[in-house]
């Protein structure tokens, strides 16, 4: 039961983003929740990696064959994934910046109208 909890707080993550990003009328919100998506998509690339009583992936001049590593490749996409989030994220404030100045407001109901006064 203990190691279901990493999945747990990925459906968990997931459900609260999506919810937010859904339900909820201000840009701000909005980014969070996907923000939070982005972030339970990445616990969950990390827990398909991890093995019990493993080593981290690190090459040394002295590896002992007999541990089990941990698998590299959902680390390096997580790290990867992390990268492109905060950059993704950068833009989506930036965006945001510009909505609130052109509209003079965050929500996404008045946005949307389409009226340009």
């Amino acid at each position: 039961m203990i190691y279901n909890i990493p999945f747990i707080a990925v459906a968990a993550l997931i459900l609260i983003g999506l919810y937010t990003v859904i339900f909820k009328r201000n840009l701000i919100k909005i980014v969070i929740g996907i923000t939070l998506i982005e972030s339970g998509v990445n616990l969950f690339l990390i827990t398909l990696g991890f093995r019990k009583d493993s080593v981290a992936p690190i090459f040394t001049s002295n590896p002992d064959v007999s541990q089990t590593m941990s698998l590299p490749v959902p680390q390096a996409l997580t790290l990867t994934s992390i990268v492109i989030g905060v950059a993704v994220l950068a833009l989506m404030l930036s965006f945001i910046v510009y909505i609130y100045r052109h509209y003079k407001t965050l929500d996404v109901r008045k946005v949307v109208g389409g009226d340009d006064e």
